[in-house]
């Protein structure tokens, strides 16, 4: 990466997110998500399809910013994530009818996309990470109003009232202003009951200390990326029980849904057909109508894990 001109290099930052949303939700049967043998009735595979490619050019978009700063154009401040991240929103809403399809994965992927672009000389994966906690730590309150108008375009599920700064609140904008109040701080605060969130104050624990490291010894030991993709989600969710659950369903639910992966890992997952056969039995469990037992907060770091295997260098 460290050779490519400006454009070529962002590009290919973008191409890697990209294709990791892309083969985020193609992973089957991922338990309980739209993937490419299972839809849910308003949400269909192809609406998360169209939703990956269209938001491409805001990937992108974060990369230049932090080649800029790589290069002492702007300051950290200066990389506009909020804005990208609104921009990849009003993307995925133009693009197909199917609601919200990736507003987690694209408030995880943004600061991946600037970090990447940070780096001038070899690619590694402590790099990025440092980098990431760069971008985020240096958000400003108007990136947090550029997130709180994106996330109220899309009225997404599993949005509980808070008494600090609520999104769904039209006076929080204003406060968030003149309190100075980062993004960052507004993920602080709904960290505690949020993964998506906690990655970003936490420096992204569960993709780059659980996740990637489990996904790659998957792919070695199978060989098949559709394996690895399956059995980390799995063991993503049986051990960090997923907050979109526990949001809807309540924590005890989330938790036993958690017993539930493991116990499916267990058994061998898609490498055994004791395995398949309770992944089969907990995909039709977790396919409720008001997908109040979806795991999406999951679904949304396993495209971070994959996109980490994309940009250290991994070819399909």
């Amino acid at each position: 990466m460290k050779n490519l001109p400006f454009t070529e290099k962002a590009d290919y930052i973008s191409r890697c997110l990209e294709l990791a949303v892309l083969l985020e939700v193609s992973g089957y049967p991922k338990p309980g998500n739209v993937h490419r043998t299972a839809d849910f009735p308003e949400t269909r595979y192809e609406h998360f399809l169209a939703s990956a490619v269209a938001i491409a050019p805001s990937f992108k978009k974060a990369a230049k910013q932090g080649i800029k700063l790589s290069e002492e154009k702007i300051s950290p401040a200066e990389v506009g994530i909020g804005k990208i991240i609104k921009d990849a929103v009003d993307r995925m809403r133009l693009s197909q009818s199917g609601g919200n399809t990736l507003l987690g994965a694209i408030i995880l992927l943004s600061p991946v996309a600037a970090a990447a672009g940070m780096i001038s000389n070899s690619f590694s994966l402590s790099k990025l990470r440092e980098n990431i906690k760069v971008i985020v730590e240096s958000t400003t309150p108007e990136d947090a109003v550029a997130v709180y108008d994106a996330i109220a375009l899309l009225n997404p599920g599993g949005l509980n009232k808070v008494k600090k700064l609520d999104v769904t609140d039209p006076e929080s904008k204003k406060r968030l202003l003149d309190e100075g109040v980062t993004l960052f701080g507004t993920f602080e605060i709904s960290s505690s009951y949020d993964s998506v969130a906690s990655e970003w104050v936490h420096n992204y624990p569960i993709t780059f200390d659980l996740g990637y490291p489990y996904f790659v010894k998957q792919l070695e030991e199978t060989g098949d990326i559709n394996t690895a993709t399956v059995h980390t989600y799995l063991k993503i969710l049986a051990e960090v029980p997923d907050t979109l659950i526990a949001r809807k369903a309540g924590q005890a639910k989330a938790e036993s849904i958690s017993a539930e992966a493991e116990q499916v890992l267990k058994e061998g997952g898609l490498a055994t057909p004791s395995g398949r056969n309770l992944l089969h039995k907990l995909d039709i469990k977790l396919r409720d109508s008001a997908h109040s037992l979806s795991p999406g907060t999951t679904a949304d770091i396993i495209g971070a894990v994959l996109a980490l295997n994309n940009l250290n260098g991994y070819k399909t």
